[in-house]
């Protein structure tokens, strides 16, 4: 495979902002940045579970670090007149479906306020002249059929999770239509991503954070829904393509400010069972049985269509499933050996750049 179409001297210098850069795929995307010598600037809330990939890999000591809430509107737009960023990366949020359930408002609050607070610090920042706000596959109304989504596809959610991030992708076309649509506008796209999936991810109810503290403490695991089928994909290959929509947001605005899908290959797209056995076959100490337990609703089935990221962005994800899994495992192993995680991190991404 060639290596990827990433400008390196486009993000030499440039005034970058970065939104939830303390949580897992922020700190990932800081770290990139960081390695193309970008100026990176990171507003979120402090991490919220410990471990976690920004202090374990030492993310702030490359870029500014401000800790803050997107849902105080004053505090945002001071930040970010006071920074002035050429772009924009939103990926501050609560992320999780079952949390959804446990405090709907602040779910509700963080998604689509919090978004609309971004929106509107950009729209107050004339500097500002791409922005790529990261929602996620299941904003889709889900049928819970075997056809992937695109990005015409009707919205929706059946949990408040899912809806609030449908709500989120009408705030922003609508901000779209009504603030950014002259030729001066910043050029604003949303990104949606499947179940991305890395080392260095500790997030409470995800299933590889769960399969990994199992394994740590030598328990069997539960699992909730065996048989549902996820888009998993690296999260470098997601942050690859907010990249390369960046670069030509910022070049070619307009045009390319709209809905983005980046999901993996249709091979990667596995039953959590069969996720479980992976791991099962690589470590002889861990096991996995049925949680019996009733279940809060999820999805059953998600696929996504990402011909238009083909097509108009030359991007393909890069990492099989099986490939994704061994990074996992080998940043899993360098941890445990108590490496330095940044260089860790900054491995496997020369290894996915240059693959």
């Amino acid at each position: 495979m060639e290596k990827l179409v990433i400008n390196p001297e486009f993000w030499q210098g440039k005034k970058v902002l970065v939104t939830g850069h303390t949580g897992f795929k922020g700190s990932w995307l800081s770290i990139w940045l960081q390695s193309l010598g970008a100026d990176v600037l990171g507003v979120a809330l402090e991490p919220d579970n410990e471990p976690n990939l920004f202090e374990q890999a030492n993310v702030g000591l490359g870029m500014a670090s401000v800790i803050g809430d997107i849902c105080d509107l004053d505090f945002l737009i001071e930040t970010v007149q006071q920074y002035q960023p050429d772009i924009v990366f939103h990926l501050a949020a609560q992320a999780l479906v079952r949390e959804s359930y446990n405090d709907p408002v602040e779910t509700y609050q963080t998604n689509v306020l919090g978004t609309m607070n971004v929106l509107e610090a950009i729209r107050a920042c004339e500097q500002v002249k791409a922005a790529v706000m990261v929602t996620t596959d299941k904003c889709y109304d889900n049928k819970e059929w075997q056809w992937p989504y695109r990005e015409n596809d009707r919205l929706g959610g059946h949990d408040p999770y899912s809806s609030s991030k449908a709500c989120a992708e009408i705030l922003i076309e609508s901000y779209r239509r009504s603030f950014f649509s002259k030729p001066d506008s910043a050029a604003i796209a949303s990104a949606r991503a499947g179940n991305v999936i890395g080392g260095g991810d500790w997030a409470k109810d995800r299933l590889i954070p769960d399969i990994l503290s199992a394994y740590n403490s030598q328990k069997d695991l539960k699992i909730r829904y065996p048989e549902a089928i996820r888009p998993w994909q690296h999260v470098l290959d997601p942050l690859h393509g907010y990249l390369l929509l960046a670069e030509k947001l910022f070049s070619d605005g307009s045009e390319y400010a709209q809905a983005w899908n980046f999901g993996p290959s249709n091979d990667s797209v596995k039953p959590v069972r069969w996720i479980a056995d992976y791991f099962a076959q690589r470590w002889s100490e861990f096991n996995w049985q049925l949680d019996g337990d009733d279940q809060l609703h999820e999805a059953g089935i998600l696929k996504l269509d990402c011909s238009k990221a083909h097509k108009h962005l030359d991007w393909q994800p890069r990492w099989e499933i099986e490939q994704a899994l061994d990074y996992i495992i080998a940043w899993t192993d360098r941890f445990n050996e108590q490496q330095d995680m940044k260089q860790v991190c900054l491995q496997q991404i020369a290894d996915y750049v240059n693959k």
